[in-house]
């Protein structure tokens, strides 16, 4: 059942009450938000007016005068132009029946029949994963279970790196060194080593890639095993860190080498690229970068003038698969933000290809950099590019030592389960509150806070909320985004019943909650989600100090209770939603 919030019903309501015989400009936005003066305003009217030469207040006092009726108690108008709208307590107390009477607590299916490739983490075979690929990764996961849990069918594309000199490299030092039984990331970091400093080798190993590229069957043994070894290590890590990647949804960018040469062709006969010194190249006026033959802009550089095909084929190839296969009706790239220039022309060669038809719409949601404290790309101690996996074992070792001094009773295995759900969590948190564009500083000791805006907080907040509905002997289970939900249990809302203005305040907070998963769908920006989660505890945490529960005479305790029941699962949703774990207690 989808249950439409009251910014979307009046936004309706103002957009219909527009005196007849206006131009009202298309895509008009009463821009309806939470007020602090009643409980909704639209600021909308002021803008209006002016194209339409009319005085704000004035037709304000008009569109305000038919709006009553309803859930609309009161409009008044404030100001030039704004309107403060108070809704019904009928209505708000009607609202939480609504959200807890429905399994998806109200949200809608928006996303239905949209056809999303997800295209995010791609770490490279035999290769530590380390802290750039955690933004990546844990931002990539986010949005693949909101768009999910909106109705949407979403292919996750994992695109990691797989092919390439560097793999010859390893393969001739594996051949070479069959006794080195270390790792494969140490051995790898050797080859390249040897690689620098031995020329002989620099050349065998080059010698080897030519073998590898065409097709050497002990060649090809060896890189099946590399990439088996390293698909193991990576699920390890997607595992710990609870993301829902697996080895079923790496496309890597070997995947894509029958298909080069098709691209090449295809591009130099439509005339989209053409030669220039030896190269084929695909040329963009006003792309980034110094200008290119004839003056046209820097080019994207197809296949190399020694026959070699670059990262750009590969990713124009694995537009056409996903286009034309896959049968994308969107597709999102979650990559650094230092590659934005290079989506672009890959888009526009795309499109001007024919290959990614209009109807088909490409995103490179771009993400800042994880910092360290010295506002520098984060490293560790040593100065290398920080392990993932060291990162997320610090994180959980960190957070056990905060559940253990909040509540030293807990058993050792609940403890050590909380401590990985609270570290993990952290890890994530910090990353997707941070608007996705931004770099972020990484800091464990503000992440682990149980104060401000940390996921430990929201927890802590949720844990709250389930000792208070177990004492008022209300079971309320865990809402589940990732399988079908199940219905939330709570005393039946009295809609005649007298509301406090925080208990009206965060009613109103909890009716955004599917406006705001459908932002975040809409923007690839989880961090809406963030902002919501932190605002809707800060919001139940006034509640509490203002509004008893259990000793509350009826129908107030009744409705109280349902409040925190309907709070919980919001929270426990959102959460979820973010990939982050709602425990019970803590």
């Amino acid at each position: 059942m989808v249950v439409p919030s009251f910014a979307t019903l009046l936004t309706a309501r103002i957009t219909a009450a527009l005196p007849a015989g206006f131009d009202v400009p298309a895509g008009f936005d009463p821009q309806v938000r939470l007020s602090e003066h009643a409980d909704l305003q639209a600021d909308g009217i002021l803008a209006l007016a002016r194209p339409l030469r009319r005085s704000p207040r004035q037709l304000a006092a008009e569109v305000a005068a038919s709006l009553p009726g309803g859930f609309v108690a009161d409009v008044r108008v404030a100001g030039p132009g704004f309107l403060n709208v108070t809704l019904t307590g009928e209505a708000l107390l009607g609202r939480v029946a609504e959200r807890l009477a429905d399994p998806r607590l109200g949200v809608g299916l928006p996303e239905t029949g949209v056809r999303t490739v997800l295209d995010y983490s791609h770490p490279n075979v035999a290769k530590e994963m380390h802290v750039g690929h955690l933004r990546s990764t844990i931002i990539g996961d986010a949005l693949a279970r909101v768009l999910t849990h909106l109705g949407g069918t979403v292919v996750r594309q994992n695109h990691i790196g797989d092919w390439g000199t560097q793999y010859g490299m390893l393969i001739q030092y594996l051949a070479e060194h069959p006794s080195d039984t270390s790792a494969l990331t140490v051995r790898y970091k050797t080859a390249y080593a040897l690689f620098q400093d031995d020329p002989a080798f620099a050349a065998r190993s080059r010698s080897r890639v030519v073998a590898l590229q065409g097709g050497d069957p002990d060649s090809l043994a060896v890189w099946r095993a590399m990439v088996e070894e390293s698909a193991r290590y990576f699920s390890d890590v997607y595992e710990r860190l609870g993301v829902l990647l697996t080895a079923a949804d790496i496309a890597g960018e070997s995947s894509y080498n029958p298909m080069l040469a098709g691209v090449a062709e295809d591009l130099a006969a439509s005339g989209v690229a053409r030669v220039s010194d030896g190269a084929l190249c695909v040329f963009t006026d006003g792309a980034d970068g110094a200008d290119g033959a004839d003056g046209a802009g820097a080019p994207l550089i197809v296949r190399k003038s020694d026959g070699g095909f670059g990262y750009p084929a590969t990713d124009l190839a694995a537009v056409r698969h996903r286009v034309t296969t896959l049968r994308a009706d969107r597709i999102v790239y979650v990559v650094d933000a230092r590659q934005a220039p290079h989506f672009r022309m890959v888009f526009d060669a795309a499109r001007r290809a024919g290959w990614l038809p209009p109807h088909v719409e490409a995103v490179h949601a771009a993400f800042g950099m994880v910092l360290g404290a010295d506002g520098r790309p984060f490293k560790t101690r040593s100065g290398d590019t920080a392990p993932l996996v060291g990162l997320l074992g610090e994180a959980v070792e960190r957070a056990t030592a905060v559940v253990a001094a909040k509540n030293p009773s807990l058993p050792a295995d609940e403890l050590a389960e909380r401590g990985r759900e609270v570290g993990i969590g952290a890890v994530k948190y910090a990353d997707l509150s941070t608007s996705r564009t931004r770099d972020y500083l990484y800091d464990p000791d503000r992440m682990m806070a149980l104060t401000g805006n940390t996921s430990v907080y929201l927890q802590y907040a949720h844990a709250r909320l389930r000792s208070v509905l177990a004492k008022a002997a209300a079971a309320v289970p865990p809402v589940q985004v990732d399988a079908p939900p199940v219905r939330v249990d709570a005393p039946p809302v009295r809609v005649d019943a007298p509301l406090e203005d925080v208990e009206r305040a965060l009613i109103l907070r909890l009716d955004g909650f599917g406006d705001v998963v459908a932002g975040v769908a809409a923007g690839c920006e989880p961090h809406r989600l963030c902002t919501y989660l932190f605002e809707l505890a800060q919001t139940v945490t006034a509640f509490y100090e203002r509004c008893p529960v259990l000793k509350a005479p009826e129908p107030v305790r009744g409705n109280r209770i349902a409040l925190c029941a309907l709070t919980a699962s919001t929270l426990a949703a959102g959460l979820g939603l973010l990939g982050i774990a709602a425990p019970e207690r803590l």
